[in-house]
């Protein structure tokens, strides 16, 4: 017969097949096939695999068994990456979650972390739209830092600070991730929001394999902005003056389409006892939902393994690039198609030679022709390279010597044609065009030593570490061309230049170094008591002047009860608990010296001299500008038990997280300006984090498990460094709202609240009234001022979610694997923008815009007034993948090892009440500015600002995937 991988269907090498009751056997080959001869009486073969749940099989008159292992989900002997090395799963004290490839959702993803989405408690990912282009938001355990690094530390295959847009799905072996202090502290200032570990294949021993994954997708959208229909906009004609065109036009069926994708990797895998080698490619082609966006991208990795030195060096060598071509779009296409006049006609007379037809009015733009019109593109290449070394110098002490580069460089350029009402007209054409360098070099060394005595298992680490990065961009923009042929790539031919209104700005982040020292202990008492200590001093050059250096431990401990006495009912009980401490790093460098910028230029005093630029004070210094700090403790169990049929880990942390780093308003007159970057805070969070394994059937030819993941969260500011204790943040923005703000960040009060007046009415001209907080006028009243409501503003929701959940499910009926997960969110609360500006009846906007049409919609109301009417509870439960996969009998095929033919949908529904574009949390919010044309990056995200659905929302797609994986040997 032959064995397989209950879950992959891939064959599994050396699984042991023993006849019951004797010490005869076999063991498979390299394809995962067998033969066994059973001794007169025998009639029952046990197969087992380290990692793996034994199976007993009753022979009878068969000659020919396939057997299926399922995956030991209480295997503690499995394998975790941690920081520098190592440990076996039943020696991890700390709060560490892994998750290998059979784990990851499947489907079409665009990017790594949509991998785990949903997979491990407290790790939230959230991609509120279908953009090709962007990335997900990550936050683990919630918010622990508003610094530059907000979202957890990325080391891929040892290289800290790696992206994980670097890294194709296919060539991952598994992702770790360190979600305590206690786990984290070996990394210093860098992992005070957690540590995602990803370690990619490698070839095994063995003739050369050939692994084929592909697939091809479609995407449709999967929700609207419920809007009017022409026949319904026509019908407000009865209550307000409207703008009827006379034509029907479906806006938003005119800019999207029918997103296609499709993937391509192709890995080679082989080695013999002293070498082995894996070289992947890997291409991707999507097309968004949204006409002209998308991208190309290809990818190469090549991951190398060398003995020498009678084996006691290993050389490995690591080098990966990626290369994508975007068109990144205008997601202003889909705003506007949602709210434009649908009498309007797509062109003047519906005749495209008379051009589109505008109104040429303020925020209000043609979409067809704002996607047509214009170019909004860019490149993007991320290279990576590592050499490590580990050499054995005597028995159980080796040496590591890792060294790293990476490099990634983006461009990105746009150009607004001399016709287009977007941008372009006022500027006779207009052209934007950027690009970003940034370099990393990193050298670790390090030593590890292991010892087994009697009783005691002893590992002690030792290292240093040097990492040195710099960054370098420039931003050009220029108007008034004489022809739109060239776009962007001719710049310096528009006429802008030469009246001094263009622009031109460069910068250059000075080299950012970070020197550390760390050592590490564990200790491993009889498989019962487990101890783990580390600590990590270091420098960082963007600390300021008095405060380069500092000091970041963690200890860790665990009881594995189960192996200390007889628990009768749990295989595996293991209490946990740790503390550590990390730190988080300003966004860049610099930021405690006193910075300058031009402001204009001062006029020459003579003809025959030229204007001299004016340089002032921009930032006040702050030589004592030092590193935030998490000071983090978790408590935690794991546990086994109905003989391994349930197993989870149940944790609680509490992080303070102190001193974090804000630019803040500053008294002039005893500063050179008034901003500095201070350490100006505090803030606590703290939550209940389960994992809980459910193997609910197994046998021969069936299999159904499950796993539920939950994750609480809460999070408090307990000081702010400001003069009121109190801060307002994130406006609505144009047309009419530029004065409101819509968060409130106070001290002693939860971070996310959103902030605003009660609505309780209608008043007969149409303005909305409040509830009287204050106690001054009540609705109705005499001297009520419905629009005075800065002493009637309360907390009217949160964007934080109280939890989340995930369910995941699988089922194997023989050749036949059905997966189906489902996530949610709860208790958060989003400002749903698009019904604030365009659900009211406001005079002057309804002969442009549609009105958004939801069961909130009042005709009465004709004054656009922010208040809680347009904060709605966005909790939500959806399907977010489901696969149905056959894996094909090939034992018979001598080329081929496995073949497995797959169909998925994502994101199939979403049940909520919120009638937004998407329920998905809201982590941070990029306000409602244009950044010119360029790609969004974490500089411009305000992470005290959650909660707000923007009307710049790439909407969501529903998605449907056909893929195979074929293996050759």
């Amino acid at each position: 017969g032959k064995v397989t991988d209950g879950e992959t269907g891939e064959s599994i090498p050396g699984v042991n097949v023993i006849v019951k009751g004797t010490t005869s056997g076999s063991v498979t080959d390299f394809n995962g096939d067998y033969n066994v001869t059973l001794p007169e009486g025998s009639n029952v073969l046990i197969y087992s695999y380290v990692g793996y749940t034994s199976e007993e099989i009753e022979v009878g008159s068969q000659t020919k068994i396939d057997v299926k292992l399922i995956p030991d989900i209480t295997a503690l002997s499995e394998i975790v990456v941690v920081g520098y090395g190592t440990q076996e799963k039943k020696e991890i004290t700390s709060a560490v979650a892994s998750i290998k490839p059979e784990d990851f959702n499947r489907g079409n993803v665009q990017d790594p972390a949509q991998l785990l989405q949903g997979k491990v408690a407290g790790l939230s990912i959230s991609t509120p739209g279908g953009d090709p282009n962007a990335t997900p938001v990550i936050r683990l355990r919630g918010l622990s830092t508003v610094g530059g690094n907000v979202e957890p530390l990325v080391v891929v295959d040892g290289v800290i600070g790696s992206s994980l847009e670097n890294v194709d799905p296919n060539d991952i072996e598994s992702i770790d991730v360190l979600k305590d202090g206690s786990a984290a502290a070996i990394y210093g200032t860098r992992a005070s929001s957690g540590v995602i570990m990803v370690t990619t294949k490698s070839g095994k021993k063995g003739s050369m394999k050939i692994d084929y994954n592909a697939y091809v997708a479609g995407e449709g959208i999967a929700n609207r902005v419920s809007v009017m229909t022409a026949e319904e906009y026509r019908a407000l004609g009865d209550v307000t003056t409207i703008d009827d065109q006379g034509y029907t036009t479906n806006w938003l069926d005119e800019v999207t389409q029918t997103g296609f994708a499709q993937n391509h990797n192709i890995a080679f895998s082989g080695g013999s006892e002293k070498s082995s080698y894996r070289v992947s490619m890997n291409y991707r082609d999507q097309d968004g939902i949204l006409k002209n966006s998308g991208f190309d991208q290809l990818g190469f990795r090549a991951n190398l393994q060398q003995k020498a030195l009678n084996d006691k060096l290993t050389i490995n060598v690591n080098v990966a690039q990626t290369r994508r071509e975007s068109n990144y779009g205008f997601v202003e296409g889909l705003r506007y198609a949602t709210i434009h006049n649908p009498t309007a006609p797509i062109f003047n007379d519906n005749d495209p030679s008379q051009g589109y037809f505008e109104y040429g009015l303020f925020d209000i733009f043609n979409p067809v022709a704002l996607i047509e019109q214009n170019v909004n593109e860019g490149q993007w290449k991320f290279t990576n390279a590592n050499i490590k070394l580990d050499y054995e110098i005597i028995d159980n002490l080796i040496i590591t010597a890792n060294y790293g580069l990476q490099t990634e460089n983006e461009q990105y350029g746009s150009y607004y044609s001399k016709n287009a009402q977007f941008r372009g007209l006022n500027r006779d054409g207009l052209a934007r065009r950027g690009y970003n360098d940034r370099y990393k070099e990193l050298f670790e060394a390090y030593g590890n030593w292991l010892k087994d005595f009697s009783n005691l298992n002893i590992s002690i680490l030792a290292g240093y570490s040097f990492q040195e990065e710099s960054a370098m961009g420039e931003y050009m923009e220029n108007g008034d061309f004489l022809s739109d042929d060239f776009l962007y790539h001719n710049i310096e031919s528009g006429q802008d230049l030469q009246e001094g209104i263009a622009t031109m700005t460069s910068y250059r982040d000075t080299e950012h170094r970070t020197i550390a020292f760390f050592g590490r202990v564990n200790l491993n008492w009889n498989e019962a008591y487990f101890l783990s200590a580390s600590v990590r001093h270091e420098g960082d050059s963007r600390f300021g002047v008095n405060n380069k250096w500092g000091t970041f431990p963690g200890i860790s401990g665990g009881a594995n009860f189960a192996n200390l006495f007889d628990t009768g009912f749990f295989e595996d009980l293991k209490l946990r608990a740790g503390y550590g401490i990390t730190g988080a790093i300003p966004a860049r460098s610099l930021l405690y010296l006193q910075n300058y910028v031009q402001r204009g230029f001062a006029p020459a005093p003579t003809e025959n001299l030229r204007p001299t630029p004016i340089y002032r004070a921009d930032l006040s210094p702050n030589p004592d500008l030092k590193w935030e700090e998490k000071r983090e403790f978790n408590i935690g169990v794991d546990f086994a038990f109905m003989d391994g049929k349930f197993s989870g880990s149940l944790d609680w942390y509490n992080r303070q997280t102190v001193d974090f780093i804000q630019e803040v308003n500053v008294d002039a007159s005893r500063n050179p300006t008034n901003r500095k970057v201070l350490n100006v805070g505090e803030f606590r969070n703290s939550g209940f984090e389960l994992s809980l394994n459910h193997n609910a059937y197994q046998s021969t030819d069936f299999t159904y498990k499950h796993t539920v993941i939950l994750s609480t969260y809460s999070t408090e500011l307990v000081s702010f460094n400001l003069e009121t204790g109190e801060q307002d943040r994130s406006i609505l923005g144009s047309p009419g709202q530029q004065l409101t703000p819509i968060i409130k960040v106070r001290e002693g009060q939860p971070i996310g609240q959103i902030w605003g007046p009660v609505f309780v009415g209608v008043d007969g001209d149409g303005n909305p009234l409040f509830k009287d907080i204050s106690g001054n006028k009540l609705p109705g009243e005499e001297g009520y001022d419905y629009c005075d409501c800065d002493d009637d503003k309360t907390v009217i929701g949160n964007g934080i979610p109280d939890f989340e959940l995930g369910w995941n499910n699988t089922l194997i009926y023989k050749n036949w694997d059905l997966n189906f997960f489902f996530r949610g969110s709860f208790g958060h609360d989003l400002v749903n923008t698009y019904r604030v500006f365009y659900e009211p009846l406001v005079a002057g906007q309804v002969q442009t815009y549609n009105r958004v049409n939801t069961e909130y919609f009042d005709e009465r109301i004709t004054n656009p007034l922010f208040s809680d009417y347009y904060v709605e509870d966005a909790s939500f439960v959806t399907l977010d993948n489901i696969t149905l996969g056959y894996n094909f009998d090939v034992s018979n095929i001598n080329a081929i090892s496995r073949l497995r033919l797959y169909i998925t949908g994502q994101n199939l529904f979403y049940i909520t009440n919120y009638t937004g574009v998407s329920p998905e949390v809201r982590w941070q919010d990029a306000g409602a500015s244009d950044n010119g044309g360029a790609p969004a990056n974490e500089f411009n995200e305000d992470v005290l600002a959650p909660g707000i659905e923007r009307r710049n929302t790439y909407f969501r797609p529903f998605t449907a995937t056909f893929g195979v994986n074929i293996s050759f040997n």
